[in-house]
């Protein structure tokens, strides 16, 4: 439910943008295999996630509701979580601790890594990253589940390759660069047992590399027979692009473990392997998800391009690795703690208590919108908050018991959700500056109502083009285009049309400002205008 309640929320982004507009053109007549983005050819991401948001708009309609838009990617999602369990479910069959409560290990992982900030907040935007990423883990669970099968493990083994080509077709080699690879180098470097279960599969994996290759490879194959030069410029342009566009330091990814959110401080313990090993692997195999871990880092950290959201990869080994803590202080009696595990339960608890108390008291303090002081909004968040603030200290911290903190933890990330989610676009929208118009306005106004051409004399940002619900490519006009004008254009600009127009314009067409919008949410983000233009 973290990916879909009041999926409305937040406002479009930019990555969202590019991919709703090509989705939009596609579904009003443009080509699924050759994609455009305002009218121009959007060849620099594989086309996967935006052929889903289109799937959704033919099945809904033309639509703009944000909430119906990012379904594809809540479902992608809600697809990580489930591959993941599956992929859990088969590295640790084997592990000792399995045998009291089979299953216990996939199903805590799993709520772990659905509950761990940086998936939801990914999960809940339809961009490229989460399908990407979605599919691969399918494929490494099937990918393990063939191997270690003994007979039949060429059908699972065939599924990996479709998953994995399908993840290529999400976001090119991408997935096989930060996931695919620093797992194949956990599962099998110093791991001769995996070694010898991959060779008994030899045939049957290099099947499974071939179908991965022969789906991942199809678009790409046929946009350079349909478009070769112009493929050619954005290879070099994206390729360029990963060592001069966002360019961080090799430790800007040091922080991680914070991006599990509420289980930041079990992230950052179990990543001390004397402390956590003898503890964890029990229960998970420790070494294997913390290799990939620290494979996945390094891998990640050597591109100079860096975002949080391509720490995506990052989360499903760190995931693992917290459940094995999980697990071996939900089943190992107090009695036989030792001193730290103590005082990681006990800190961990208070943490969360400390965060309980502190959102109310943030609530009030910052305005939140819809939970002022004495509201039923806020009287509601001081009772549940406050409820489960006592319920931690108690249960949790003076007691020592992790299952009612990791309980706690699974609430509080729910209820922020429920709660706070449908007022962010309130709380976003604070500082705006109160009637400015903006482009979606423009829609609405009679001087353009059943114009059906737009164009835009200067380069319009993808989240206007968003906004005008429109392409708005750009336009040259020339006197012998304007000569043959036959039906009116409505042109947006960042200054006067008349004075953009060529010499001798006004001989063939008549121009008229109509209206102008702001770019943002201040006056100071600029102002564009809107013009009308019609044939004598």
């Amino acid at each position: 439910m973290s990916f879909f309640l009041h999926g409305s929320a937040p406002a479009v982004s930019l990555m969202e943008s590019r991919n709703f507009v090509a989705a939009r053109e596609m579904v009003a007549g443009g080509s699924w295999l050759i994609p455009t983005m305002n009218g121009e050819l959007r060849l620099a991401k594989p086309p996967l996630p935006t052929w889903a948001v289109a799937a959704v708009q033919q099945l809904t309609g033309p639509t703009e509701d944000l909430g119906l838009l990012r379904w594809p990617a809540a479902l992608a999602a809600t697809l990580l979580v489930l591959f993941f369990w599956g992929l859990v479910r088969e590295l640790t069959r084997t592990a000792p601790g399995e045998a009291v409560n089979p299953g216990r290990t996939a199903w805590l992982s799993a709520l772990v890594l659905a509950s761990s900030l940086l998936v939801v907040t990914t999960g809940r935007e339809g961009q490229w990253d989460i399908f990407a990423n979605s599919l691969m883990v399918g494929g490494l669970w099937l990918l393990v589940r063939g191997w270690q099968r003994p007979r039949h493990g060429w059908v699972s083994l065939f599924g990996a390759g479709l998953l994995i080509g399908l993840s290529i077709l999400s976001k090119g080699p991408v997935p096989l660069y930060g996931l695919l690879l620093p797992f194949l180098l956990a599962y099998l470097v110093r791991q001769p047992q995996h070694r010898q279960l991959v060779a008994r599969q030899g045939w049957s994996t290099a099947v499974a590399a071939v179908v991965a290759l022969v789906v991942g490879g199809s678009w790409p194959v046929y946009i350079w027979l349909e478009v070769a030069p112009t493929a050619l410029r954005v290879a070099r342009i994206e390729t360029a692009s990963w060592g001069n566009r966002h360019v961080q330091p090799v430790w800007y990814y040091w922080s991680f473990f914070a991006f599990t959110g509420l289980w930041a401080l079990v992230a950052l313990a179990a990543l001390v392997k004397p402390y956590a090993q003898r503890r964890a692997e029990q229960y998970i195999p420790y070494v294997v998800a913390l290799t990939w871990l620290v494979a996945g880092l390094i891998l990640l950290s050597l591109v100079p391009e860096k975002k949080e959201r391509y720490m995506l990869p990052l989360m499903p080994p760190l995931a693992l690795l917290v459940t094995g803590l999980l697990r071996y202080w939900e089943s190992t009696p107090r009695f036989e703690w030792r001193r730290p595990d103590l005082a990681l339960v006990r800190g961990w608890g208070a943490l969360l208590a400390l965060v309980c108390v502190a959102l109310p008291v943030a609530m009030a303090v910052l305005g939140l919108p819809g939970f002022g002081v004495g509201s039923t909004q806020f009287t509601a968040a001081v009772v549940l908050f406050g409820g489960l603030a006592i319920w931690i200290s108690w249960q949790g911290v003076r007691l020592a018991r992790p299952v009612v903190v990791m309980a706690g933890t699974l609430t509080v990330m729910g209820s922020l959700l429920a709660l706070l989610m449908p007022v962010y676009p309130v709380w976003e929208g604070r500082r705006d500056t109160r009637g400015l118009s903006h482009v979606q306005d423009m829609r609405r106004l009679p001087a353009v109502a059943g114009v059906a051409s737009w164009r835009s004399l200067d380069t319009l940002h993808v989240k206007q083009v968003w906004g005008a619900g429109r392409a708005v490519p750009v336009w040259h006009p020339t006197l012998d285009s304007l000569a043959q004008l036959q039906q009116p254009v409505v042109v947006l600009s960042g200054s006067l049309v008349g004075s953009r127009l060529p010499t001798g314009w006004s001989r063939f067409v008549h121009a008229q400002v109509v209206d102008s919008f702001y770019l943002g949410r201040g006056r100071e983000s600029g102002r564009w205008l809107v013009s009308r233009i019609d044939p004598i």
